[in-house]
C-alpha cells in the first residue's frame, strides 16, 4: 500500500515538473481553467460537462507525454539527431491535433450557449 501511494507522490512530482517548465503545459492548463468558468458561466449539463472534461484530459495528457518524450530524447541522444528531432515532432504534432480536436469540441458546446444567450 505504501508503494502504491509514493506513486501518487511521483505523478505530482511530474505534473509539477511539467508546469514549471514547460510553456505550453501552463497554457492549456490556464486555458482549462477558463473554459471550466466559462462551464459553469453557462450552466453546461452534464453531457456537455463530460466532452469538456474529456477535451481538457485529452490535451492535458498529450502534453505530458510529449514533455516525457521530450525528456527522454534528450537524455538519450543529447546531440543533434535527425530521427530525435522527427520523435519530438511526432510527439508535438500529436499535442497539436489533439488540442485541434478539443477546440473543436469547445465550439460545439460554446457556440450555441454563447448564440442563445446573445438572443
Amino acid at each position: 500500500m505504501k508503494k502504491f501511494l509514493k506513486g501518487f507522490i511521483y505523478a505530482g512530482k511530474g505534473v509539477i515538473y511539467a508546469f514549471s517548465t514547460q510553456i505550453n503545459f501552463k497554457f492549456h492548463t490556464f486555458s482549462a481553467l477558463i473554459v471550466i468558468a466559462l462551464g459553469w458561466y453557462f450552466k453546461l449539463n452534464l453531457n456537455e460537462w463530460l466532452w469538456i472534461a474529456t477535451a481538457i484530459g485529452l490535451v492535458v495528457v498529450a502534453e505530458l507525454f510529449n514533455t516525457a518524450l521530450e525528456v527522454l530524447v534528450d537524455l538519450v541522444s543529447p546531440d543533434y539527431n535527425v530521427k530525435a528531432g522527427i520523435v519530438k515532432d511526432l510527439a508535438s504534432a500529436g499535442v497539436l491535433l489533439t488540442a485541434i480536436l478539443s477546440a473543436i469540441i469547445g465550439l460545439c458546446v460554446f457556440v450555441p450557449k454563447v448564440l442563445e444567450h446573445a438572443a
